[in-house]
């Protein structure tokens, strides 16, 4: 098949709005627990977890008598009586296999009853005897037991160490050292749909209707398990309500409700887990720890840069933030080093969480930026211009096209930077310090090869796409359409296209920020072989089905996206309250599909990243090993009052056609990324009290502001 070749944007670019807006809006959008009596069921169970109560151990016994003598409870499925696996080397998958208790919530029972209410009630009354072991569930508790060890990888295949250079020559020629640590702590990713699926058996084939953010990854990890074919395994999710990488992987509840609907065989069981269990049976973003260290000469220009990354994994399936990372490529320097080590403790299993790596790892890396820019006595914004690279200095490659010269300097004019004063504490509104902080932001241009799409042509010159990819919320639905129609040469409502069904062809995961970017080259591929194979007036019912080639050019070039973030903060001088009033990024992600939708996704990240900085903090009790900020009231999101009133994002003029053939890079999860160090050194600017711990709350600057 031929290598795709870029295309003459006509609908990509252009602010087309979200083609499922009016079914949301309106109810009609279906989501995963609601399916079923779309299609004529009207006897579904429902299935219920009972979460283990401790973190370490072995389940005795499960006393099952009084739940099964409540009306309405149908069964209750426990280690013993549950449907076997034929794979359980994932301990986190393995549920109802073994009587192994690896942290406390793990699913040790599910009910299933006639109601949900009735499932409820059934599992309070499920009695879990256990034999409790010691656990640890501290990150101190296990480093000074000596249990940091380095891994084989970090996640996504990143090497666990790396050097570069002569460090100890960088560092005796160094006249100025920033040498602190930073840190971040537990964050749940909470969308706003929790992890829910509907399954049905029918003897030969399951069916599933998942929240997930890939349906094809979800049907390639339960056929295993269950010992099926794949071919037998339909996962479906037309519709998601969030995941921020929550979804991305299979967790628990997807098997859960899989051995419901095979110990139930011709009834569909729906399960939605509760909000608590959000926390312990859905992955998260570990806490982490990094000691980062800055050699520069006086002007600051870096000489040597080391960021040492400290994280906690589960005992039961080991997990890595890739924390060190962007420490490798940000900025020019002679020399560099960057370590990961994790601790395992008997925890919940971490997963992904936007920007996993780039978000903790920036945060350190930014902050410690703004310290060397205050030693050094150089503006932060020139700072960061004057340690630029001109290519990239962990692989060597000159890059696509960075531009984050050119987002600091056009976001500092948006913000109005000119004339900050360089000493903190130099503005004061009333009882309110005010300061102002920057941070730079990048993420790398990630594509998954394996993805493929079908296009055909129906009557009246219209086309129908077809590709497995999932749209969880972000708007894929609108912008694969406008890629189709520019790629086959027609207007986008002349395009229909069929998402979210491992029926359709293959479709790698929505994440990191990389379904845009790879869904997209796939159709236009197959737009392209399909004009190839039929001409330009192709008679209704011909169709095409063609994989990814060409792209991304990663072997000649380093692909990376950059941005900068702005933030004012005012900091309460009597109580310490921390308020961001205003908040911008300026990026640099190649050509936008669609700025609706782009402006949205940069806004929520932003959002999300002054969420983690002034408020989320996930709480573990180590004594008993769960979260004990486990609900939306203890666990704080940023909320509506909790937003600047002045939010924007905007981005360069751009079309980067050696990452995509339309242009494109991902817009997704660049937006989270230095925007909590942005608020943190607007803080200090602000207040004097350098934020190196988040989040930054009142406790962090009362006893620093008074007076």
């Amino acid at each position: 098949m031929s290598t795709a070749e870029p295309i003459t944007p006509r609908a990509v670019g252009a602010g087309h709005a979200r083609v499922d807006g009016p079914l949301k809006v309106t109810g009609h959008a279906l989501y995963a627990v609601e399916h079923g009596s779309d299609e004529g069921v009207t006897d579904p169970l429902t299935a219920w977890v009972v979460g283990a109560p401790v973190a370490r151990g072995r389940v005795v016994r499960v006393d099952a008598a009084e739940a099964l003598a409540h009306a309405g409870v149908v069964a209750v499925l426990d280690h013993e009586t549950a449907p076997r696996l034929t794979e359980t080397g994932d301990a986190e998958l393995a549920i109802l296999q073994d009587d192994r208790v690896h942290f406390r919530g793990q699913v040790v029972a599910l009910v299933l009853a006639e109601t949900s209410e009735a499932a409820r009630e059934g599992a309070r009354l499920v009695r879990v005897h256990v034999a409790e072991e010691a656990h640890v569930a501290d990150l101190d508790e296990g480093v000074d037991a000596g249990e940091a060890y380095a891994p084989e990888q970090a996640n996504a295949g990143h090497e666990t160490d790396w050097a570069d250079g002569d460090l100890e020559a960088a560092r005796g020629a160094a006249s100025v050292v920033v040498d602190q640590t930073y840190a971040t702590p537990h964050e749940h990713n909470n969308p706003m749909e929790p992890h829910a699926a509907a399954a049905h058996w029918d003897g030969e084939r399951l069916t599933l209707w998942d929240s997930t953010q890939g349906v094809h990854p979800v049907a390639g990890t339960l056929a295993p398990l269950l010992g099926l074919d794949q071919e037998r395994v339909r996962v479906r999710a037309p519709y998601v309500g969030g995941g921020f990488g929550s979804k991305g992987l299979p967790h628990p509840p997807e098997v859960a409700a899989a051995l419901a609907a095979l110990s139930q065989p011709g009834r569909w069981v729906r399960l939605a887990i509760t909000r608590q269990q959000v926390f312990s049976l859905t992955g998260y973003r570990t806490q982490t720890r990094s000691r980062v260290r800055l050699s520069a000469e006086p002007d600051g220009r870096l000489l040597a840069v080391e960021h040492d990354a400290l994280s906690q994994t589960s005992r039961a399936k080991e997990f890595v933030e890739q924390t060190a990372t962007a420490a490798r490529m940000m900025y020019a320097a002679p020399a560099r080093r960057t370590t990961h080590r994790v601790v395992p403790l008997d925890v919940a299993v971490p997963s992904w969480m936007r920007a996993p790596g780039e978000m903790p790892g920036m945060f350190a890396h930014e902050v410690a930026m703004d310290e060397l820019a205050v030693a050094c006595g150089v503006d932060p914004v020139d700072l960061r211009v004057r340690n630029e690279p001109d290519r990239d200095p962990e692989t060597g490659k000159p890059w696509n096209d960075r531009r984050l010269v050119e987002c600091l300097q056009r976001g500092a004019e948006r913000f109005g930077w000119a004339g900050r004063p360089a000493e903190p504490r130099a503005t004061v509104d009333g009882d309110w310090l005010v300061g102002t902080g920057v941070a730079a932001a990048t993420y790398p241009t990630l594509w998954n090869p394996d993805n493929a799409a079908r296009i055909e042509s129906r009557a009246g010159g219209r086309y129908a796409v077809g590709i497995g990819a999932v749209d969880i919320g972000t708007g894929a639905r609108t912008v694969l359409r406008q890629v189709a129609a520019d790629a086959l040469g027609v207007d986008v409502e002349a395009v229909d296209l069929a998402l979210g069904d491992t029926s359709l062809p293959m479709a790698t995961v929505a994440g990191g920020s990389a379904g845009t970017a790879s869904w997209g080259t796939a159709i236009v591929q197959a737009a392209q072989q399909f004009r190839a194979d039929h001409g330009p007036d192709p008679a209704p019912g011909l169709h095409t089905v063609s994989t990814t080639e060409g792209y991304p050019d990663t072997e000649g070039h380093a692909l990376h996206s950059f941005g900068a973030v702005f933030a004012e903060v005012r900091v309460d001088r009597w109580t310490g309250e921390p308020r961001c009033t205003r908040l911008h990024g300026t990026y640099s992600v190649g050509r936008v599909v669609n700025p609706v939708l782009a402006r949205s996704q940069l806004h929520g990240g932003l959002v999300m990243g002054l969420s983690a900085a002034l408020h989320e903090d996930g709480v573990r009790d180590p004594r008993f090993g769960h979260t004990v900020t486990q609900d939306l009231a203890t666990y704080h999101v940023a909320a509506h009052a909790d937003v600047p009133p002045d939010l924007s994002a905007e981005w360069l003029e751009e079309s980067d056609l050696l990452a995509t053939p339309f242009g494109g890079r991902g817009v997704g999860e660049i937006g989270i990324v230095g925007t909590a160090a942005a608020i943190a050194n607007a803080a200090w600017h602000a207040t004097g009290v350098r934020v190196r711990d988040l989040p930054a709350t009142p406790a962090t600057f009362v006893g620093g502001v008074r007076g």
